[in-house]
This record gives structure tokens, C-alpha cells and sequence, in this order.
């Protein structure tokens, strides 16, 4: 999700949110070139396309009109454009499902089905589509601000993939010039309002980190966010009164990248190049040339190191974009930097669609803790459905009786559950409840238990989860968090077993 959450208006309408661009050569038909676009970050097992969003993914062809200290990238006027559209959901069979187009650019239409592994494919041949629920294939490993290495942030996590694969010779002519910039874009496709101006594309992206990485570097201190600004932008073509803004921000984000190992590596002179250079903001491959999981950005630093290109750039599924980009931006290549993760949840596929299927394993958290009170003591507190005593809890509302109660819990930072409780069981002093509603996740059961141990006893506290909207690391901290604030809460009444 390298372009994920960059705006609040993209926060509003999470199908409309872009995460990742790919372009790449087909591992399967070295004739045939793939470009990707991820929307949706961390999709749930629900989620659907907008019905009312265009998605499209625009390639120009583009020349090196500049290298060294001059490097740069012009793109052609004339545009090849792939435009997804989706309908409403529909009921048959006994199933929910969604139906949408994919818009050639030559005007051929080619109808598919969401989630259908297959695809679709034009009568030709020429053009294969997919798009449905994928795992997320980017991964980031550092916490940005401090730059200290963490395991993968987005584990687990999925989003809404359209993959576009077309023969190469026949969509993109590379004998007229085989390098290309590639764009995606998300686009309200409601009619232009007699009042106003039509609305503002909702997001866009070229290269991986844009926004949140050079536009918006954490380590900037009291500076005004410019995302959402940016991604109202014309891809291509960047407002002429608006490119000092975005300039001078990239040249100060990029200062301060360069400086945190302590150490300056690029010039003000090499600086100010790779800033003209990101402006310019479209993803850079060369059908002509190897595409492979280490190419990405390399016809941008060879360009700018004044020397010819010598891969098809590109970004791949497995690609490690951040620890490329960030190892470029610190120490401009002098020592690969690498995370606290060496891949994604899953590896990318080498047969059609490429991305790998979407995460459901339900994910399980379980807490513990050994008190010196007796089985029955401590059951006779936590086993009431009521979940009062917990320290977290404001208020609890109680409906029903037995199997099948409902709790409506107000949460002290106010929030709202509701949960059902499924199964009791005093004798064994464990219960077992379901979520209705109220927190990032479906397939939500949890388990309260006491069971004796020596003198005492141990209380448990099992909850599991398939996140959904929100990065199963959130809810995996979330739920972490409420087990331990409740069982350690129980320290101070029952004493905990020496």
C-alpha cells in the first residue's frame, strides 16, 4: 500500500483509494506486457468495487529529454488508456455478485466478473482482465518517522486488484519508441453539476511513495500536508502555478532523507535532479528490456547518474519498492538499506492474475495470566457477561437473557460493541461470544476462561479475527491490548500466584 490513506478525501471512500501501480513483462508470455492497479487498503472479504468510480490506468510513450543534472522524462501527448467500470451488486444463484467493463483503448469493451480467476479475454486474444480480492503484495518494514526496522506492517492484508495484460507489439507499437510512463487514476464518474466545476479526480499515482514518502516525509516537522493537493493534479501535466509548491516540497523532503544516516550523499546540484525528476511523476518501463523484481527505478538513477539505461525499470509484484526507494534517497545507493521484512505475506503468482489469492486465514490472539484467588472467585467476577469490570469499559447495557444476550458496551475513549454472547458453560467456567458490530473485523469470536492451577487458577482470554478495513496489525494490536489491560487488571483484586 504505497499510496494508501494520502487524503481525506480518499480516507472517505476507501474504493476510490489507490494503494499500488504495477508494470511489468508476463512471467508467463515474454510477448505480453501486465499493468496493475490496487485500490481498497485492507480490504475485507466484502468489499467491492464503487459503482460510481471510473479506475484507469493511462500509458504515454515518453523520450529521455535530459540526463546527469538535467534528467528528464518527456511524455507524449497521445494517450493509451484502460478504464474499468463496475456495476451494482447483483443476487443469483443463491450469491452477491459484481459484473464490470474494462474499456480498451481502441473502444472495445470487454465485460468480466469480479473475483473470477479466469478472467476475461477478448475475442482477438489480444487482451486478458481480472479484478477481485487479492493479497496485498507490497510490504513495508519501517516504521518511516525513525526509520527502525519492523516486521511487515501490512501482514495479513488484502485490497481490490484490476490487472490489465495485452500483447505488447499490438497495444504499444514499440517499434515507435519502447520506453513508457504509466499512471492510475480514480475518477467520480457522476455527471457534471450545472453549478460548480465537475468533481476533482479522488486520487492518482505514478511511482510507488509519492505522496507519503517525498510529499509527506514524517520526518518534516510543521509543514501543511499537500497530498490531497497533489492528487487533485492532472497526471502528466501538474498545474504550472502549482510545480514551485510541489518542487520546493520534494527538494526539502529529500534533504532530510538524505541526511538521516548523518551523512550527505547527494549534492544540492544531483539533489535538485532527482526532485525535477519525481515531479515529473509517472511510472517509468521499457518493453524492450528485462523488467525484473531489482529494476524498479533504475532508468530514473541511471538517467540521473548521466549514463544509458540498462533495464526495462518497471515495478513487479515482488519488487521491494520501499527499501529500494529509501536506499536511494538516504545514501543514494551506496549501502542497500533493507527492513524488517524480506517479502510480502505472499509471493506474487507467475500464471494469470499474477497476485496472490486473498488472505482469509482467521488470525488468533490469546492472553493469559496466573492469579492466586480460586477458580470459582475469579469466575464469579469475569464470567458474567457483563463486561464491567474491565478497565476500559464505561458503561455496559444488557439485552436479553442466556444464549443469544446482547452486551452494548461503551467504550472510556467512546467508542461502541455490540457483542452476542454464543456459549456458557459454568461448570467449566468458560463462555465463548460472537461480534455484532462494532470493531474493524468479521469471523470476531472471543473466549473467557478460568481453569484451576495449583492454589490458583489461570484466567485466559482468546479472541480471533479476520480483519476487515482496517491493517490486521491495527486490530491484532487492538485486540492485543484489550486482553492485557483486562487480565491485568485482575492483579490488584485476586494477587497474582507466586
Amino acid at each position: 500500500m504505497s499510496d494508501h490513506v494520502d487524503g481525506p478525501r480518499q480516507i472517505g471512500d476507501p474504493p476510490a483509494d489507490i494503494t499500488d501501480l504495477f508494470a511489468f513483462t508476463s512471467p508467463e508470455n515474454p510477448t505480453r506486457t501486465v499493468l496493475a492497479l490496487d485500490v481498497f487498503p485492507s480490504a475485507g472479504e466484502s468489499a467491492v468495487f464503487s459503482n460510481v468510480i471510473d479506475y484507469a490506468i493511462a500509458v504515454r510513450r515518453v523520450t529521455v529529454a535530459g540526463v546527469g543534472n538535467a534528467a528528464k522524462f518527456q511524455p507524449a501527448s497521445e494517450e493509451i488508456r484502460f478504464t474499468f467500470r463496475f456495476d451494482v451488486l447483483k443476487h443469483e444463484t443463491g450469491k452477491v455478485i459484481q459484473y464490470g467493463i474494462c474499456k480498451l483503448p481502441d473502444g472495445r469493451a470487454l465485460s468480466l466478473t469480479v473475483n473470477d480467476e479466469k478472467g476475461a479475454s477478448t475475442a482477438e486474444g489480444d487482451v486478458r482482465v481480472f479484478a477481485g480480492l487479492r493479497s496485498d503484495p507490497f510490504y513495508l518494514a519501517w516504521i518511516a518517522a525513525t526509520l527502525e526496522k519492523v516486521p511487515n506492517l501490512l501482514q495479513h492484508d488484502n485490497v481490490l486488484c484490476m490487472v490489465v495484460e495485452f500483447d505488447t507489439r499490438r497495444m504499444l507499437d514499440p517499434a515507435k519508441g519502447s520506453l513508457f510512463g504509466a499512471i492510475a487514476e480514480t475518477i467520480p464518474t457522476e455527471p457534471p453539476s450545472h453549478i460548480g466545476h465537475p468533481p476533482a479526480r479522488i486520487d492518482w499515482i505514478g511511482r510507488a511513495e509519492q505522496t507519503n514518502v517525498r510529499l509527506n516525509n514524517p520526518g518534516l516537522f510543521g509543514v501543511d500536508d499537500i497530498r490531497d493537493l497533489w492528487n487533485q493534479q492532472t497526471p502528466f501535466a501538474i498545474s504550472e502555478e502549482l510545480k514551485p509548491l510541489f518542487l520546493q516540497r520534494l527538494k526539502l523532503s529529500l534533504t532530510d532523507w538524505d541526511m538521516r544516516d548523518g551523512k550527505a550523499d547527494w549534492t544540492p546540484e544531483t539533489l535538485a535532479a532527482n526532485a525535477n525528476v519525481f515531479l515529473d511523476d509517472f511510472l517509468l518501463f521499457d518493453v524492450s528490456k528485462p523488467i525484473t523484481d531489482q529494476s524498479h527505478l533504475e532508468i530514473e538513477k541511471s538517467t540521473i547518474r548521466g549514463r544509458p539505461y540498462e533495464t526495462g525499470g518497471g515495478r513487479t509484484i515482488d519488487a521491494n519498492s520501499i527499501d529500494i526507494l529509501l536506499t536511494w534517497l538516504i545514501n543514494k545507493d551506496r549501502e542497500f538499506l533493507l527492513g524488517g521484512a524480506t517479502g510480502a505475506t505472499k509471493p506474487g503468482m507467475k500464471v494469470f492474475p499474477y497476485f496472490a489469492v486473498p488472505n482469509t486465514e482467521v488470525q488468533a490472539i490469546t492472553n493469559s495470566i496466573e492469579l492466586a484467588a480460586s477458580p470459582d472467585k475469579v469466575w464469579s467476577l469475569i464470567g458474567q457477561f457483563d463486561l464491567s469490570w474491565h478497565p476500559g469499559v464505561a458503561k455496559v447495557n444488557l439485552t436479553g437473557s442466556g444464549i443469544g444476550q446482547l452486551r452494548r458496551i461503551q467504550t472510556i475513549d467512546g467508542r461502541e460493541v455490540i457483542e452476542r454472547l454464543e456459549e456458557c458453560d459454568d461448570s467449566r467456567r468458560v463462555y465463548r461470544y460472537s461480534l455484532v458490530a462494532g470493531a474493524p473485523a468479521t469471523h470476531y469470536a472471543g473466549t473467557i476462561e478460568v481453569r484451576p492451577n495449583g492454589k490458583g487458577c489461570v484466567a485466559s482470554w482468546s479472541v480471533q479475527f479476520l480483519a476487515n478495513e482496517r491493517p490486521n496489525s491495527a486490530v491484532k494490536d487492538q485486540v492485543t491490548g484489550l486482553e492485557k489491560a483486562g487480565l491485568g487488571s485482575l492483579k490488584a483484586r485476586f494477587g497474582v500466584a507466586q
